[in-house]
């Protein structure tokens, strides 16, 4: 018979998702059993799942994990970003300052996108286990994939868990009734059940941007380190067990090599999402969301460098909390942005010239050179709109700060020590001579600057409900962000997240 790999069809249902590019990475119409028998047919399968990681663009919403939407969430809604109104330009309705100010509503695309983007990667996921189980490989053939892909849609019940937690949970592609939310306890059960499950049977080596057994304990990791955040049970030295058990891995001698374009060589990368523009990749385009409209020309001095937005900028105080003689604060741009073929500095369109400031005159209507600017990841003349460089998911110097915060955690400060000096050591800091928690709280800031992660650390600190930057106090139930409201008028079993108005 036929089997029509349908993931859109689960989804639309559930999260209000138009078929876009699922037929081509699942295989339409394939004969129940004919597909996945071969080792080059399996890895097809399997790499759609992993190219599920890259996100989607549809007429619904925008949801590439470095774009405006899925990726900045995180970032403007901690202390770290923001995306201040400029003139008329990223206003978009008011949704970046909501997300700054900490009064978003269930209606806000940032958050719809952050939604979609997770669950269409476990659709796709689902689809990809129901045909490789209609296959006539062996079981014992099928458990080390199986393992793989449950591991990988365990990444995305983890992040489901950490924005949205009260979420239904949906392993079954078969299954077209419409779920009920999954209470947030019951969440956390079922990804650490998913990786503890997958750990056997998954790769013990490193492999590049694959779930092997490293990155399936770094996510294991992660889960334990915010576990008094997500269900008020504190699990540090379960964290500290997962992270002992990462292995073949060491700090690259230079922080950004982890950032340059051909960063999949790093010896730090655990986790990466790959991109190629020659291999037709698309969304990677995250260094054009920060910069300067003019800022190519401090790229190259014929201007060969694709346009750039002038959008997201951190927050006054982050660039000042580094220390001059931190090497990672080469990770933004601030003051002259000098013109290379003229040697002077770069005039806007008003006649100013281009100097980003650390201040921000105001959320709603800052100058168009305010806010020091993102620049991690390597800019180079001549580089395409979609970026080569592989997007960064989890470092090895993650795994050496959790035990360090852990080790902190447990009253047993010296400890920390051996994990944070190689950490600060390449960034060319001194260590204090008492290490506390605000002391690992502004590392964390230093070290992972613009990836993705700081409104996770601001809610494990506490400091997420505190006031700062065009922010008032937060109420607790913000920790986690409201249901999207497509989502709930399409599937009427969903209940809203609690302070949130249904």
């Amino acid at each position: 018979m036929k089997i029509k790999i349908t993931a859109a069809i689960l989804l639309s249902m559930l999260f209000t998702v138009s078929c876009t590019d699922l037929n081509e990475q699942l295989y339409d119409q394939v004969e129940d059993g004919e597909f996945g028998n071969t080792t080059k047919e399996i890895d097809a399968l399997v790499g759609g799942a992993y190219s599920s990681l890259r996100g989607f663009s549809d007429a619904i919403s925008n949801n590439f994990p470095t774009c405006e939407y899925v990726f900045f969430l995180n970032e403007v809604v901690s202390d770290e970003a923001t995306i201040p109104t400029r003139g008329t330009n990223w206003y978009d309705g008011g949704q970046y300052q909501d997300a700054q100010k900490h009064t978003w509503k269930a209606d806000n695309r940032m958050i719809l996108s952050a939604w979609r983007y997770n669950y269409t990667g476990i659709a796709k996921i689902n689809a990809i286990i129901y045909q490789i189980n209609k296959s006539s490989l062996s079981d014992k053939a099928k458990e080390p994939i199986f393992a793989e892909l449950k591991a990988l849609r365990a990444y995305y019940y983890y992040n489901l868990l950490d924005l949205f937690g009260n979420v239904p949970i949906v392993t079954n592609f078969e299954d077209t009734d419409l779920p009920s939310n999954s209470t947030r306890k019951q969440v956390y059960d079922f990804v650490e059940k998913e990786l503890t499950d997958a750990i056997p049977h998954l790769n013990p080596n490193v492999v590049y941007s694959k779930l092997t057994r490293n990155v399936a304990y770094s996510i294991l990791a992660r889960l334990y380190l915010n576990s008094e955040a997500f269900i008020g049970v504190a699990r540090w030295q379960d964290c500290l067990d997962a992270c002992q058990k990462v292995t073949g891995y060491s700090l690259t001698p230079d922080f950004f090599a982890n950032f340059v374009t051909e960063n999949q060589t790093s010896s730090e990368i655990i986790f990466a999402i790959p991109y190629d523009s020659k291999a037709g990749t698309v969304g990677n385009y995250m260094n054009s969301m920060s910069a300067h409209y003019n800022q190519k020309l401090a790229i190259s001095p014929i201007g060969n460098y694709p346009w750039s937005a002038n959008g997201m900028c951190a927050q006054p105080g982050v660039y000042s909390a580094f220390a001059d003689t931190d090497k990672r604060k080469k990770c933004m741009l601030e003051g002259d942005q000098i013109n290379l073929a003229t040697g002077s500095v770069i005039m806007m369109d008003n006649g100013e010239p281009l100097t980003y400031t650390e201040n921000l005159t105001s959320l709603e209507d800052a100058k168009e050179n305010e806010g020091v600017r993102l620049a991690k990841y390597e800019m180079k003349a001549g580089e395409q709109w979609e970026r080569d460089h592989d997007f960064v998911l989890i470092r090895y110097s993650e795994i050496l700060m959790m035990q360090a915060e852990c080790y902190v955690r447990l009253g047993s400060p010296d400890l920390a020590r051996p994990f944070l000096q190689q950490v600060t050591a390449r960034a060319g800091e001194e260590m204090p001579a008492t290490i506390d928690l605000a002391f690992i709280d502004q590392e964390l800031l230093k070290e992972f600057t613009f990836e993705g992660r700081r409104r996770t650390d601001n809610i494990r600190f506490g400091t997420f409900f505190l006031p700062w930057w065009s922010k008032g106090a937060t109420e607790k139930y913000r920790a986690i962000f409201p249901i999207p409201s497509t989502v709930l008028t399409t599937n009427k079993n969903l209940k809203q997240n609690p302070g949130y108005p249904n």
